[in-house]
């Protein structure tokens, strides 16, 4: 299935590249491709820089379409091309992930309206600002809804995208993921340890 991440100037860095790390080693299962609205070259504040594809040009392919959170999302949030297109793309993709912020502006679109989401501790009101009608849940640490999966921060996004494994491929599969890249998994959903801090 095509992974492709939905990027625009100051995505957070781990947002995208903790379920790179993820996705990117299961070559033989997922292929990673990056879009934003215009394509080019897309920056965040950490000076990572990712060519991109134009979000027109690759749309029909997208199978998986994950959202970073990041800084930028306080800006995109009211660039409602942007928006638009993420509706449009979210139509037709087989799975939709957020992490982050990113659930801010997938709740935007309104596509998250009725069903449970999370976001980042930190930034948590600000993202259920952005959908008053979302279930948001303050302390899961990811959340699944028939194909929406949102995630809380930062790093949530690994257990996140685990997470996903186990459902489509095994909780023994996403846990030889884990244990390859030496990584303590939060394998349950509901609980954010980071919920109260």
């Amino acid at each position: 299935m095509n992974v492709t991440f939905l990027l625009f100037q100051d995505f957070e860095t781990l947002d995208v590249f903790g379920p790179v790390e993820i996705f990117g080693r299961l070559k033989h299962q997922y292929k990673i491709l990056f879009c934003s609205l215009f394509g080019g070259r897309i920056n965040n504040e950490h000076g990572v820089a990712i060519e991109t594809k134009k979000i027109d040009d690759v749309k029909n392919k997208i199978e998986i379409l994950i959202i970073p959170g990041g800084h930028g999302t306080r800006k995109e949030v009211t660039n409602m091309q942007l928006i638009d297109k993420i509706k449009e793309v979210v139509g037709l993709s087989k799975f939709v992930m957020t992490v982050c912020t990113g659930s801010g502006l997938l709740a935007k679109t309104g596509m998250l309206d009725g069903r449970v989401a999370t976001s980042n501790k930190k930034a948590f009101d600000w993202a259920a600002a952005q959908g008053e009608n979302v279930k948001w849940i303050r302390k899961a640490r990811w959340t699944k809804d028939e194909k929406f999966y949102t995630s809380a921060g930062v790093s949530a996004g690994i257990d996140m995208s685990l997470g996903f494994l186990s459902d489509i491929h095994g909780i023994d599969f996403a846990r030889k993921v884990a244990f390859e890249i030496e990584y303590n998994w939060t394998e349950n959903m509901n609980d954010d340890n980071f919920y109260e801090q």
